[in-house]
């Protein structure tokens, strides 16, 4: 049985997944939080891009804030992409650089034994790898909020992508959390 990749993003209603720390204000919420730890517990491995990388390495090792997440993370195996980054250059623990064709790293890492695979601080990443047919799941977290300004997960010039929605469910903060599948023909 093939493992299960899948992506989390925190969205703004107006697209925005870019630096949701500006946009979450205090909406993030207890179910929230409990939705976000039951994902944890069945993630055994992270993707990372160059940028979430180089981000969350300099942050999370000495998080002083959600430690819950901070054990989670600097603990599980980080793989990244990147076409700059060598494999001296990844100084967090557990992490390694994917060398290669990504999306050839991706269906033998499936094809492996173990649990979820997620995408994590990666939009170009989940984008990629959803339009490749290789996420089974892409969960989008849309607060409450329009960010107004921001890099959203899909660009002018994607190609049309149907999804079926596979789960919704609202927090009493007004989250939407949307779970989509790839739709196929």
């Amino acid at each position: 049985m093939m493992r299960k990749l899948t992506a989390g993003l925190f969205y703004s209603v107006d697209g925005v997944a870019e630096a949701p720390d500006t946009f979450q204000f205090d909406s993030f919420d207890d179910e929230l939080g409990a939705l976000l730890g039951g994902i944890m517990a069945d993630v055994d491995a992270v993707l990372m891009g160059r940028v979430g990388y180089q981000e969350w390495a300099g942050y999370w090792p000495n998080a002083e804030q959600d430690q819950d997440f901070a054990g989670f993370i600097n603990v599980v195996p980080k793989f990244v992409a990147s076409d700059t980054l060598r494999p001296g250059d990844l100084g967090w623990s557990n992490a390694s650089l994917i060398e290669g064709d990504l999306e050839a790293f991706v269906r033998e890492l499936k094809a492996q034994a173990g649990g979820t695979i997620s995408v994590m601080g990666g939009m170009s990443l989940v984008s990629q790898l959803l339009l490749a047919g290789l996420m089974d799941e892409l969960a989008l977290i849309i607060h409450p909020v329009v960010a107004g300004q921001g890099r959203r997960l899909f660009e002018d010039g994607t190609p049309t992508t149907r999804l079926v929605l596979t789960g919704s469910q609202q927090t009493s903060k007004g989250n939407v959390v949307l779970r989509y599948a790839r739709r196929e023909a």
